[in-house]
């Protein structure tokens, strides 16, 4: 089968397959900005990055900036809608000062790479000196995946060392156990009436969940088997 020139697919060296598109000829170009605070001004971004699309014949479309935003929050608007002209191919590039003015950790950043890479959408970012048409910038990508996933793996072991040692010393993980008290109600409910599981929650009035309710019932109303 003959494939399509403006595309390859290949795997990087953590076995992921994606699709890689080779140099792309648009220059329409969209800038990102952010700054945290409302007193903070976004001139130093903005000059450092009309320069060097400039310099790069790049064609600037549009700008987006957001104000008083933190980098950790869901809600930037103006990113938001970079991404919305991203998918409906209304530019070629994406030029960003730094990495932390765009996305809000490792991981975030690795999936908007991935979604510009799937789209031919190119990333540049300025100070970081990191472009995604060039080798250096694939190779970049490829470190920054290998990062998000030693990023999410730490952070599975440091919740799994510290159940251990709180399991260690005694402390109960996961919701705390009902009442005896409670327990026991539900438990009579079950064995003394033919009440649906909804039934017996919604006189329970809160003191359990639907589900520990299930369980109790079931356990209850469930033909004990009898010893070979």
């Amino acid at each position: 089968m003959r494939h399509s020139d403006s595309a390859s697919t290949k795997e990087d060296f953590l076995g992921r397959r994606r699709v890689s598109a080779k140099l792309r000829q648009g220059t329409r170009t969209a800038l990102y900005l952010r700054v945290s605070t409302a007193d903070q001004k976004p001139d130093l971004q903005d000059d450092g990055l009309r320069s060097y699309a400039a310099r790069a014949g790049l064609e600037i479309v549009g700008d987006y900036c957001d104000v008083a935003v933190s980098g950790r929050r869901e809600g930037r608007p103006r990113l938001n809608a970079l991404m919305a002209a991203a998918r409906n191919r209304e530019i070629d590039c994406v030029l960003v000062w730094k990495f932390d003015r765009f996305a809000r950790s490792t991981r975030h950043l690795l999936s908007a790479l991935e979604e510009f890479d799937h789209l031919g959408v190119r990333f540049v970012s300025v100070q970081d000196q990191v472009d995604t048409d060039s080798p250096m910038g694939r190779a970049m990508f490829t470190i920054i995946a290998a990062m998000a996933e030693l990023e999410s793996a730490l952070i599975s072991e440091r919740v799994i060392a510290g159940m251990t040692a709180a399991a260690a010393r005694g402390k109960h993980l996961g919701r705390p156990p009902l009442p005896r008290h409670v327990v026991a109600e539900i438990k009579a409910l079950a064995a003394s009436t033919d009440l649906s599981v909804r039934k017996i929650y919604e006189k329970m009035a809160g003191k359990a969940s639907r589900g520990i309710v299930g369980e109790i019932t079931k356990q209850v109303r469930s033909p004990q088997t009898s010893p070979l």
